[in-house]
């Protein structure tokens, strides 16, 4: 048998296995660094060293490797590692982590072969590294900064990262950068048999039509292969039926029910290793009957269409369908047919985008173990009460749901694409089943077929103004194709809908939303939540109203833009932090001085679910070892919410970074304070460990006064107005300037002050309330509050996109190192969005695989000039902060298509824009067009 060397980490290496050197790296030799992103050689997470040449670990083998050198981050000196940390740290070039290691490594190999690398160097050195949060800016930012370190023109200031003054407003090192640079924190997927011992390992047979009656399933000859341990179908799960808000997905399509999309299980192969199991699944034989597909939104219309879900449940209630309509909402105010009759300008179009995978670097994977008397899950998600959940539900154990432990770990991104279940309950079924640990890791195009997209839009919008320019009123209507099963259609379609109306002053609106079902891949949350495809139509209008006005694009918003005291279209009152119109003269200067190529957009986005929902923020915070340690079951997706938490308490209490921790992210150790999604985790969530760390403080400061603290829980909750205890006594403010960040009162010794606190604890529960859509009431409060934006894109002469200034008021920048890149990262989703990013679908079977999806690359970035205004009065939660994550993505595109208008007089209404210097032939015929 042949044998193959090669040299890790300087250490020869020997093995008789020809096997993907990402596959070896990670399971021979648990190299965690080295991630596993695609498998197909598109994203670069599994980037290695050989040779002093990055490679791309997957498409290597140990027989090709024979005789190399290959260096992982784990192997680079400890000059280089600590170089990487700081420079990374302090440019804030860490959000999810997950192609962190994969960058380092590009470049260290670029650094060692040019200490002193140039900005497009550094660009086309991490070309083949695609990153989705950042929008690279900050990694080539980083990757300068850590060479010049290296080179001894930068010193490392130890004192960032150490967080002594760790404030709200201060410049905060995050506290995931080490770990997520050198490769050692844990995702689900770094999970093993050293953590488990009795790792099995499960995987979905999936459907191979979009619509097909399942006529048998044959799973013999794959249950007899030795180290099978089961194949599980629907006569295997007690309740066969999941659903993040509507319970319609079935967990796997029974012999004699139709398949929705080709995402559907079939069956769960369990086996001892991964070369089983994939042997295994290709013995299991399904005979289909295939059915003619519903392909699009005007097919799921027709009166003769297959009705595609007969029925749902929906929070108790059994829902009978007798169309293909999952979801409607009404949003009106005032009467905008008589406006728009009378309207000076009326203008008229239907805009369509399309489907877009979220492309979050790390795939689904979960890994179970039996628990108690139920099981645990350690997740990668957007809620672990959420999917605590669904999994409860499937076990039937809805009214113990606590059978069901979740534990959060590193999230390698998000962005709404891991707000349902995927890989977490059929490896909570199996390992319940079988009763020993199970992962479930997807492979890469089964996430891309699996998991909802953003929804595509097919949208009609009346928008008419005087001849002043000032907006009267505005109709539309917007139908979603929300795939295969529900996910979020009704919540994405609402705020759609509620956010037609864009950040302007008029009180004349109809908007009615519709999402069909289809049997293409489910479309549920996308950073944005469903207003990148309504804004995208409104700011397209804006400008055409501006020209038929003859006033300019800016001129028309100005005139239109929201201020504080004033009514939104929806008639809630625009609080003191408002700073729409500040955006606006941020980017005045850089617009008239490009106007003949340059194009404006502006956006508005909720902080929190609103519209009357209980949306609750909670926290602890338990003195553990001499530290403040917050407990909240918020997961952190790259955003860095858990950051801003520890700056939270760090402001409260005077505390350093050293002396202030993130427990353990799970139902068991930490409570509910909802979803990251909404941008709502540092408003709700911010507020409510504020609220506890202002009961820590109190009691710090009682004991510098040397008075005696009761040993049990302090427990508080507040509206934003008002602070109550859990007895129902009023909470005194001896403090008031404690709600603005740089005026708290803390104890002169903080840490000797918590010391003497040891296990004491602290519960803090936030929940402002606001009011159901269509509330009888003038002014109705939709949501806790909004952030909003403007952004100014330049072409060049080349008629590409050279240069984009994005104006924000996000409230009080708690940290200014992260806002930029959540911004940058934001502005480059969106201009793949308007440019680049497509979905194409053949007869319902997705046809794009990642290396694809046109998503950008470093070297294709324009520059980006992240702006951030704060205004004086600002709200007061939160310390004022109001959030960046989703509104980062909504302006851009529309932005852009005005720029490319302005340019030739072409109005582009469809998503990606044709005609541009972007525009790529359609691979996947005419069908991609069809399917929207």
């Amino acid at each position: 048998m042949a044998t193959y060397s090669f040299f890790v980490n300087g250490q020869e290496i020997t093995t008789e296995e020809n096997k993907s050197l990402l596959r070896f790296l990670r399971d021979d030799l648990h190299l965690t660094s080295v991630k596993d992103g695609c498998s197909e050689g598109a994203c670069g997470t599994c980037t290695v060293v050989i040779d002093g040449i990055a490679t791309k670990g997957c498409v290597m083998t140990t027989k090709l490797a024979q005789g190399k050198h290959i260096l992982t981050v784990e192997g680079l000196t400890h000059e280089e590692q600590e170089a990487f940390v700081y420079a990374f740290g302090a440019v804030g070039a860490v959000q999810c982590g997950f192609c962190i290691p994969g960058m380092v490594m590009s470049g260290a190999a670029l650094v060692r072969q040019n200490p002193n690398p140039t900005e497009e160097e550094v660009r086309w050195a991490i070309r083949g590294n695609v990153c989705r949060c950042t929008g690279y800016k900050k990694i080539i930012e980083g990757i300068q900064l850590a060479a010049a370190v290296l080179r001894g023109e930068k010193q490392i200031d130890e004192d960032l990262e150490r967080g002594d003054d760790y404030g709200v407003g201060k410049r905060a090192f995050r506290v995931d950068v080490r770990r997520k640079v050198l490769g050692y924190g844990k995702y689900p997927d770094d999970l093993d048999e050293r953590d488990f011992p009795d790792m099995a390992y499960a995987s979905a047979v999936r459907s191979k039509y979009p619509r097909a009656r399942v006529l048998k399933i044959d799973a013999s000859k794959a249950e007899a292969l030795p180290g099978v341990l089961g194949v599980l179908t629907a006569k295997d799960v007690p309740v066969n039926q999941v659903g993040h808000l509507i319970q319609d997905w079935d967990v796997f399509i029974a012999e004699g029910d139709i398949t929705r999309f080709v995402g559907d299980a079939i069956c769960l192969v369990v086996a001892e290793d991964t070369k089983t199991l994939e042997r295994a699944k290709r013995l299991v034989r399904v005979d289909y009957e295939p059915l003619e597909p519903v392909r699009n939104i005007a097919e799921a219309k027709a009166p003769d269409a297959p009705i595609i879900h007969k029925s749902f449940n929906a929070f108790g209630n059994l829902v009978e369908l007798h169309d293909n309509v999952c979801q409607s909402r009404h949003v009106t105010r005032g009467n905008a047919k008589e406006a728009l009759a009378h309207s000076a300008h009326v203008v008229t179009h239907t805009f369509e985008t399309p489907f877009t995978e979220h492309a979050f670097l790390e795939p689904e994977c979960a890994v179970a173990i039996p628990y108690k008397d139920g099981v645990k899950i350690f997740s990668t998600d957007q809620g672990a009460y959420d999917t605590r959940k669904e999994v409860a539900h499937m076990f039937g154990w809805d009214k113990t749901p606590e059978r069901v432990v979740v534990q959060t770990m590193l999230v390698g991104g998000g962005f709404g694409g891991k707000e349902d279940v995927s890989a977490q309950h059929l490896a909570a079924l199996a390992a319940y089943r079988f009763k020993r640990a199970v992962k479930c890791h997807f492979t890469r195009q089964e996430s891309i077929d699996f998991h909802p997209k953003r929804h595509a839009m097919l949208g009609t919008f009346t928008l008419g103004c005087d001849e002043n320019g000032k907006f009267t009123g505005l109709d539309c209507e917007i139908n979603f194709d929300t795939g295969a099963y529900a996910s979020l259609c009704g919540p994405v379609l609402e705020r759609a809908c509620t956010h037609a109306v864009g950040p302007y002053t008029y009180q004349n609106t109809d908007i009615r939303g519709y999402g069909y079902y289809t049997n293409n891949p489910p479309a549920g949350a996308f950073r944005g939540f469903g207003v990148c495809q309504s804004e995208f139509a409104l700011e397209c209008l804006i400008d055409l109203l501006a020209d038929e006005v003859g006033i300019s694009p800016w001129e028309i918003r100005y005139r239109n833009a929201i201020e504080p005291g004033e009514a939104l279209p929806n008639g809630q009152i625009a609080d003191c932090s408002t700073a729409l119109k500040e955006t606006l003269l941020a980017v005045k200067d850089v617009y008239e001085k490009n106007a003949d190529h340059a194009g404006l957009a502006c956006a508005m986005k909720n902080s929190g679910v609103g519209v009357g929902l209980p949306d609750a923020g909670r926290a602890n915070i338990r003195v553990e070892g001499g530290r403040a340690v917050i407990y909240s079951a918020t997961s952190d997706i790259g955003q860095g919410c858990n950051t801003i938490f520890q700056q939270d308490v760090a402001e409260a209490t005077g505390l350093p970074k050293s002396a202030i921790e993130n427990g353990e992210c799970s139902t068991e150790a930490a409570p509910d304070s909802g979803t990251t999604s909404g941008s709502r985790q540092t408003v709700i969530t911010g507020e409510a460990v504020r609220g506890a760390a202002f009961l820590l403080r109190d009691a710090m400061l009682a004991v510098e006064r040397g008075q005696e603290v009761p040993a049990t829980p302090v427990c508080a909750h507040g509206d934003g107005a008002t602070i109550e205890y859990d007895d129902d006594t009023p909470y005194v403010d001896n403090h008031p300037g404690d709600l603005t960040a740089g005026h708290a009162v803390v104890p002169q010794d903080p840490v000797a002050a918590l010391a003497a606190l040891e296990g004491h604890e602290f519960r803090y529960v936030y929940f402002e309330p606001t009011d159901k859509l269509g509330a009888d009431k003038p002014n109705p409060k939709s949501h806790v509050c909004y952030g909003y934006a403007t952004t100014c894109v330049i072409l060049d002469k080349d008629r590409r996109v050279s240069e984009v200034y994005a104006a924000h008021d996000s409230g009080k920048v708690v940290n200014p190192i992260a806002i930029q890149g959540q911004i940058e990262g934001g502005v480059l989703m969106s201009m793949g969005y308007a440019l680049t990013e497509d979905f194409p679908l053949k007869d319902c079977v997705p046809q794009a695989h990642f290396g694809t999806l046109g998503l950008l690359r470093a070297n294709q970035i324009p520059h980006i000039d992240a702006i951030y205004v704060e205004k004086e009065h600002l709200l007061p939660v939160a310390y004022g902060g109001k959030g960046i994550g989703e509104i980062a993505t909504i302006p851009t595109a529309p932005a852009i298509q005005n720029a490319y208008h302005r340019v030739d007089g072409v109005l582009r209404t469809k998503l990606p824009l044709e005609g541009t210097p972007y525009s790529r032939k359609k691979t996947a015929g005419k069908e991609a067009e069809k399917s929207r």
